[in-house]
């Protein structure tokens, strides 16, 4: 069976713990067999590149030394939702909702979809 978390590529969250604690981006990428994500602008580390030849286009990369984002656990992001303007952090919950689905054949018939929840507000993220 798949894992899953809580966020998704795209959310916007808030670090609560760790060096960058309080800061707040937007997830850039999502590993869910190790459970951690990467947030633009958190966890920023420098790695030194050295001249290579791209492999698309064969024009050389940039040497030297370039700041990048570098995964941190996904237990240590909340989600942040919009409540009247402001953002506030909120837990996730799921629901099941009843949506009609369409067959290859064009007959359509009722089934559930699960539907995920911000806590503080009750509406569809």
């Amino acid at each position: 069976m798949a894992k899953t978390l809580h966020v998704k590529k795209g959310d916007r969250v808030k670090v609560i713990a760790g060096k960058d604690k309080g800061a707040t981006g937007e997830i850039i990428s999502v590993d869910p067999e190790a459970g951690r994500v990467v947030v633009q602008g958190v966890n920023l580390v420098k790695k030194h590149r050295r001249e290579q030849p791209n492999p698309q286009t064969r024009q050389p990369l940039k040497a030297g030394i370039i700041t990048t984002e570098a995964p941190i656990d996904a237990s240590n992001v909340q989600l942040l939702v919009k409540v009247d303007g402001k953002e506030v952090v909120t837990r996730v919950g799921y629901e099941r909702r009843e949506v009609t689905k369409r067959r290859s054949d064009g007959s359509e018939y009722t089934g559930t979809r699960s539907v995920r929840i911000a806590r503080k507000t009750g509406k569809e993220i």
